[in-house]
C-alpha cells in the first residue's frame, strides 16, 4: 500500500477538524510503509513489509482537553473519534500550561525524501542480508543484522488554519559480526535517506574485521584513560546530551547542567572546549528532518554551541510565553562540526590510550552534571604510539559528557548516525579524542 498523498491527508483532517464542535481542534496524521530483513546465524529469519497509519485529534474547552485516536479514516470513524476527544475534554480539568493551537504557519520544506530510497524491493532486501551472509561464511564467520527502509509521511492542521505535510526516507542498516567461538565481536551500523549512498559489502567488511581483531582480549585495571571515541560510539552519548538537553524551562527551574546556581540558565556561557560547535538545520543535505517540531513551530537553523559557548535554547510555546520569549529553538537533528581526520589518523597521534568502537546500554545519571553511564562493545583496543596492540576487555563507563567535551584533544570528520529507537532524528557526529575518559568496572560481554 502507498502512504497516504498530500491531497488525501489535507482532505481526512480538515474532514476530522470539521466534525469537531470545540473551542479549537489540532489533527495530526502520520504513518509509514516499512520494509525489513533480518537474519542471525548466518540464516534469514525474518522479512516482510508493514503499513500503518493513525490519526490522533485533539479538542480544547476552554482549557479542558482531550485526546483520541484512531486508524480508520471513513466519515463515520473519524466523527466517532472527535466525539471521543470531545467527551474526554469535557472531563478533564483545566490544564494550567494550556497553549492555544498554532496560528497559520509557512513551512519551508526540506529535502526527506529520496524517490529510491521510498521503493526498495523485496530482492533488494534479499541481497542485502545475501551479501552479510555470504562475507561472513567465507571467513568461518556469524553474522546477524537487521536492514529496514521506510517511506514515512507526516501532515498536520489545526482550526486556526494551519497545514502541513511531508514525506521522508530513512534507510538504516546494522550488523553484528561474531567469531564462531564467540570471543570476538564487531558491529557496524549505516543509516542515510539515500539507498545508493549504502553498500552492504563494505559495511559488513568493517564488522568482520573488528570481530576478527578482538578475539583474545586483555583485561586491563578500570581507570582513566585518553579514549578515540568512533562515530558510532559517540552516537548515544551525544543523543543524551542534544535530544532535550537545551531545554529553557528545565534549565531555569535548576534541573538541567545548564541551570545557573542562583537562578536563570547559562546561554552564552563558555561550558565546552572550543573545538566544540554544533548547530541543528532541518535542511542540511545530509542529515534533513521535517520542517516542524513536535508543538507544530516552524524549525530553522539553529546554532547550538559554537567555540564551546552555548548559543541557544527550545523554548516551548508555553515557556516562551512565561519568558516573553520566541518559541522553537530545538533540534531536530545534530550536525558537529569536525575536524577532518580520520579515525585512523586519531589513533595514529595517541601515545596511549583505548579505540572504543561502540558504547551500548548508556543511560542517564545526573542531568545537572550531564553524567552518563554505559558500556563498550564489540571491538575495544589498547593503543601504544599509535599503533593497534591489541583487544582489550569492555569496560563500564562513569563521564559526564560536559566534561568530556572539555577534555577533547582531536576531532575527526562526521559521519551520519541515529540512535536505535529514533530514525527520524539524524545526527552528523566526528570520531572524537578526549583525555582522562572515566571507566570504572570490567565487563565480560564481548
Amino acid at each position: 500500500m502507498d502512504v497516504i498523498s498530500e491531497s488525501q491527508a489535507k482532505a481526512i483532517l480538515d474532514k476530522a477538524i470539521g466534525h469537531s464542535r470545540a473551542d479549537q481542534c489540532v489533527a495530526r496524521l502520520s504513518g509509514s510503509r516499512t520494509g525489513n530483513i533480518r537474519y542471525a546465524a548466518n540464516a534469514v529469519s525474518t522479512s516482510g513489509s508493514v503499513f500503518d497509519a493513525e490519526l490522533a485529534v485533539e479538542v480544547a474547552f476552554g482549557k479542558r482537553v482531550g485526546t483520541s485516536t484512531v486508524n480508520q479514516f471513513d466519515d463515520a470513524s473519524l466523527a466517532a473519534a472527535v466525539r471521543r476527544a470531545e467527551e474526554l475534554a469535557r472531563l478533564a480539568p483545566e490544564n494550567p500550561e494550556f497553549v492555544p493551537a498554532i496560528e497559520r504557519q509557512t513551512y519551508e520544506p526540506s529535502r526527506t525524501l529520496i524517490a529510491a530510497s521510498a521503493t526498495v524491493t523485496p530482492e533488494y532486501r534479499s541481497r542485502v542480508a545475501a551479501d552479510c551472509i555470504g562475507h561472513c561464511r567465507k571467513q568461518g564467520l556469524v553474522a546477524a543484522g537487521f536492514f529496514t527502509d521506510v517511506h514515512a509521511f507526516a501532515g498536520v492542521a489545526n482550526s486556526q488554519g494551519n497545514f502541513g505535510y511531508q514525506q521522508r526516507s530513512t534507510i538504516d542498516f546494522t550488523c553484528t559480526v561474531r567469531t564462531a567461538d564467540g570471543r570476538g565481536s564487531g558491529y557496524v551500523a549505516r543509516n542515510t535517506a539515500d539507498v545508493s549512498t549504502f553498500d552492504a559489502n563494505e559495511a559488513v567488511a568493517i564488522a568482520a574485521r573488528k570481530a576478527k581483531e578482538s578475539v583474545q582480549a586483555r583485561a586491563l585495571e578500570p581507570g582513566k584513560y585518553t579514549v578515540i571515541l568512533e562515530p558510532q560510539a559517540m552516537m548515544p552519548i551525544m543523543y543524551f546530551l542534544l535530544n532535550g538537553g537545551f531545554d529553557a524551562r528545565e534549565a531555569d527551574e535548576g534541573r538541567s547542567f545548564l541551570s545557573r546556581k542562583g537562578g536563570g540558565n547559562r546561554l552564552g556561557d563558555k561550558l565546552f572546549d572550543e573545538r566544540v560547535t554544533i548547530h541543528s538545520d532541518p535542511r542540511d543535505a545530509l542529515a534533513p528532518v521535517l520542517p516542524w517540531d513536535e508543538e507544530d513551530v516552524p524549525r530553522r537553523r539553529v546554532p547550538v554551541v559554537t567555540g564551546g559557548r552555548v548559543d541557544s535554547l527550545r523554548y516551548s510555546r508555553y515557556w516562551a510565553g512565561v519568558k516573553g520569549k520566541p518559541p522553537g529553538g530545538g533540534v531536530g537533528n545534530v550536525i558537529m562540526a569536525g575536524g577532518g581526520k580520520s579515525t585512523a589518523e586519531l589513533v595514529k597521534s595517541t601515545r596511549k590510550g583505548l579505540l572504543v568502537t561502540r558504547t551500548h546500554y548508556v543511560n542517564m545519571v545526573d542531568p545537572q552534571t550531564m553524567q552518563l553511564t554505559g558500556l563498550t562493545r564489540d571491538g575495544t583496543f589498547y593503543v601504544e604510539n599509535g599503533e593497534i596492540k591489541y583487544p582489550v576487555k569492555n569496560f563500564r563507563f562513569n563521564e559526564s559528557v560536559v566534561v568530556m567535551l572539555n577534555n577533547i584533544e582531536d576531532i575527526g570528520t562526521p559521519e551520519r548516525t541515529v540512535f536505535f529507537f529514533d530514525l527520524a532524528f539524524p545526527m552528523m557526529l566526528p570520531a572524537v579524542k578526549v583525555r582522562d575518559f572515566t571507566f570504572t568496572s570490567l565487563s565480560d560481554a564481548v
